[in-house]
């Protein structure tokens, strides 16, 4: 990689405003650069929590929305790593492509219902109109990951109750034809269960 990207994204990693706002007067296209993983300035800012670099690049008209080697995104990012704060940064932009997918295939909602982050759940709920019914690459929605890839505790619980209140499908089948209903069985997690048969689970 070319020695001056490779400084410039040093000094983002570290947060060195002033070296950043330097190097992009004696060369503005620094600015929309990708390293090696095709990582953008936005993207590696967020990685590092550069937060003021962060807010910089965005107000300097950075795209939100270009994906790395591995799909990821500042906002897809953000999500995985429950930077509720992040999150709340980019949709703010209203220039988020919500419909952009992880390497598996789901959108921002589905790693988010999985990984239990229900702060960030409840802020893309309420605050966006992600589809909650969105099917990933391996035939799950975020309400079935919430159930078959975690504890079935009282964080996934709320989970599940916020997605069913917010229009995901009670019976929505994996590729098995298995429902969330039947799923939350063969785990054993009976309140979730029970919550699923609240909302019309079958």
């Amino acid at each position: 990689m070319n020695p001056q990207i490779t400084n410039f994204f040093e000094n983002i990693k570290k947060g060195n405003i002033d070296a950043i706002k330097t190097a992009l007067i004696d060369d503005p296209k620094l600015l929309h650069a990708q390293d090696s993983q095709k990582r953008t300035t936005l993207l590696t800012a967020a990685m590092h929590q550069q937060y003021a670099l962060c807010d910089y690049f965005i107000e300097a008209g950075v795209d939100l929305n270009l994906q790395d080697n591995s799909c990821l995104n500042p906002f897809l990012w953000a999500i995985i790593n429950n930077d509720l704060k992040l999150v709340k940064r980019l949709i703010k932009t209203n220039n988020v492509d919500l419909k952009l997918l992880t390497r598996f295939g789901g959108n921002g909602i589905v790693p988010a219902a999985e990984k239990g982050h229900l702060e960030i759940v409840e802020y893309l709920l309420t605050h966006t109109d992600i589809n909650p019914n969105h099917t990933n690459n391996l035939g799950w929605t975020a309400l079935i990951e919430a159930i078959i890839l975690n504890d079935g505790g009282e964080r996934q619980q709320k989970i599940i109750e916020l997605l069913l209140k917010n229009g995901a499908d009670p019976n929505m089948v994996d590729a098995y034809g298995k429902t969330p209903l039947t799923l939350a069985k063969e785990k054993g997690y009976l309140a979730i269960a029970e919550i699923l048969l609240n909302y019309g689970g079958k």
